[in-house]
């Protein structure tokens, strides 16, 4: 059995009186409140860097859009919308957000916790080293976290293994909101939940194929489609291919192209997975995955929260 990430003193490092108690200047300037910056990844349409936060004295995660995208205006809703849902839903399995604001050319920016650790597609790409017991709690966990955003109204839209995060302390956090669909108080879509940024448009790959937003591989029939109603259970069916895949290896689309994908994912059902995992599955769990991966919603498990209950079992 292997382990998540551990805590690292040296990214921890200890803290003197004359970095907790020196003095704020009397005049503060927000243009100089992060320094340090490093780059940690590039999105499609997003920077994320760790920066020095000089007022509180600690290293944080900000993230911006790429130069390309900084005045695309649907971008930058989008980037709006990611900071105010992750801002409020305050949860463990979320990451904490800390700022929204603009930088010294008027660009938007939110800051958040940074926190070292591996991403869920890390841990499948050397899942042997696993038990499946490690595997289940991480996609517990997500599911809480789903759980409690579908509760606020908030579909996630974007599920797959390189936006879920184990960190050294046993924490787990469902990341990169950008795509998230919420609803106005009368009950419409924006607009933009619709439409696609002007830039970037002609992306044909896995990620941007045909302007549908999210990853291909993990998207239900309906996100495919881009069903108006769109709900939770769409997020319930993403989570549920990547345990699928936690526990065969194997994604439960096949194709070479995003086409192929789309296509095997309307007209195909995955084998099961006792079929291809080399280690026993309780049958309970492949159950559960199995119907999650209905290509009708209603004939999926309905909730999180009763996903979290049968995989508890």
């Amino acid at each position: 059995m292997s382990e998540f990430p551990k805590f690292r003193q040296d990214e921890y490092p200890t803290l003197y009186i004359e970095q907790t108690d020196k003095d704020l200047a009397q005049q503060i300037n927000p243009n100089f409140r992060y320094s340090h910056f490093k780059t940690i990844a590039k999105g499609g349409k997003s920077l994320i860097q760790s920066c020095r936060d000089q007022h509180l004295g600690r290293v944080i995660c900000y993230k911006s859009l790429l130069p390309e995208f900084a005045n695309d205006p649907i971008e930058q809703k989008r980037l709006l919308r990611e900071a105010r849902v992750s801002a409020s839903l305050q949860h463990p399995n979320t990451m904490p957000t800390y700022e929204l604001g603009r930088d010294r050319k008027g660009h938007y920016y939110f800051t958040m916790k940074l926190v070292h650790g591996y991403t869920f597609r890390e841990i499948i790409n050397y899942r042997e080293r696993y038990d499946i017991g490690q595997l289940l709690d991480i996609i517990v966990q997500v599911a809480h976290a789903l759980e409690y955003a579908h509760t606020h109204g908030v579909v996630h839209r974007d599920i797959k293994p390189e936006n879920i995060l184990v960190g050294p302390f046993g924490e787990v956090l469902l990341l990169d909101w950008g795509l998230a669909k919420v609803r106005s108080e009368s009950g419409d879509v924006s607009d933009f939940d619709l439409s696609e940024s002007g830039a970037g448009s002609k992306d044909k790959s896995m990620t941007g194929y045909q302007k549908l937003q999210g990853t291909v591989c993990y998207m239900s029939p309906e996100q495919i489609n881009k069903q108006v109603d769109i709900d939770g259970r769409t997020d319930i069916y993403s989570l549920a291919a990547i345990l699928y895949e936690a526990l065969t290896g194997e994604l439960t689309t096949k194709g070479e192209t995003a086409s192929q994908v789309i296509e095997w994912t309307l007209n195909n059902t995955p084998p099961s997975v006792s079929e291809l995992s080399k280690v026993r599955v309780p049958e309970v769990v492949e159950k559960t995955v199995m119907r999650c991966l209905e290509k009708d919603p209603d004939q999926r498990i309905q909730t999180a929260a009763e996903f979290i209950r049968l995989l508890k079992q």
